[in-house]
């Protein structure tokens, strides 16, 4: 048991250095592109729009800027490290070791969900620099965070093993994961669209993710929070696993 918790904080701890000693790949790229969201659609849109769902129209955008860095850097933290392990061979260490695959998915997820987590908190203080950030319900947005993070970082394990090459990561994070948080609420409200269009964007998960996350901030929601939340803790339940019972299968990882 003590060689099981040794082995897996090791290599939490690994997984999280690997991130934080790279702050120029890690921080940088989405601080300066938030700073450009805020500025341009924050500002300079803002000031024309004023309002939307009843609230300032920057504050409403900060809650679906900060799920698009938080779920696109858990899926890119994960994805890369395990395709990147997978490429240079180095994963084999961790297959080879004393730990469990629970443990062994679990260090790549936590340690994937809490750069998607940092990179959240900077994006709110950024926003902090544009308009006044408050937080009306704290444990909606800390469980949100949470199981968005957990839940994308379980995706990105997956993607990181289906991937063939670097080009394969970087058309699901482009072409899939983005265009998703983009048509999930971040810049309109719902309530804007046709009807039958709003039936079709209740199937995309952004929309519960960026309205939960909403709730915590402004305690505005288009979708009832409680709902959400359940049903995204069993999704994160699932993929995770999923992810599970990929290694067990060594599916991506063996020849």
């Amino acid at each position: 048991m003590n060689v099981e918790r040794t082995g897996f904080y090791a290599l939490l701890k690994r997984e999280v250095l690997r991130f934080i000693r790279r702050p120029r790949n890690t921080f940088v790229p989405p601080f300066i592109t938030n700073v450009l969201y805020f500025s341009v659609f924050g500002v300079i849109l803002g000031e024309r729009i004023n309002e939307i769902a009843g609230v300032p129209y920057i504050l409403f955008i900060l809650p679906g800027l900060i799920v698009l860095g938080a779920v696109s850097n858990a899926f890119e933290n994960a994805s890369f490290s395990i395709f990147h392990g997978r490429w240079n061979r180095y994963i084999e260490e961790v297959l080879t070791s004393p730990l469990s695959y629970r443990s062994m998915v679990g260090a790549f997820v936590l340690s994937s969900a809490a750069r998607g987590v940092v990179v959240g908190a900077l994006v709110a203080v950024i926003g902090a620099f544009f308009t006044t950030v408050g937080v009306e319900n704290p444990f909606y947005l800390v469980a949100f965070m949470l199981v968005i993070t957990l839940l994308f970082a379980g995706f990105g394990v997956v993607g990181g093993l289906w991937a063939d090459d670097f080009d394969d990561l970087t058309m699901m994070n482009q072409f899939i994961l983005r265009p998703l948080v983009f048509f999930g609420g971040v810049f309109y409200s719902l309530g804007e669209l046709p009807a039958t269009v709003q039936q079709v964007s209740l199937l995309n998960p952004m929309i519960y993710m960026v309205n939960g996350v909403r709730y915590g901030f402004l305690g505005v929601s288009e979708v009832d929070p409680n709902a959400s939340l359940a049903v995204l803790v069993a999704l994160t339940a699932g993929v995770t696993a999923l992810n599970v019972a990929l290694f067990k299968r060594g599916y991506g990882l063996t020849d």
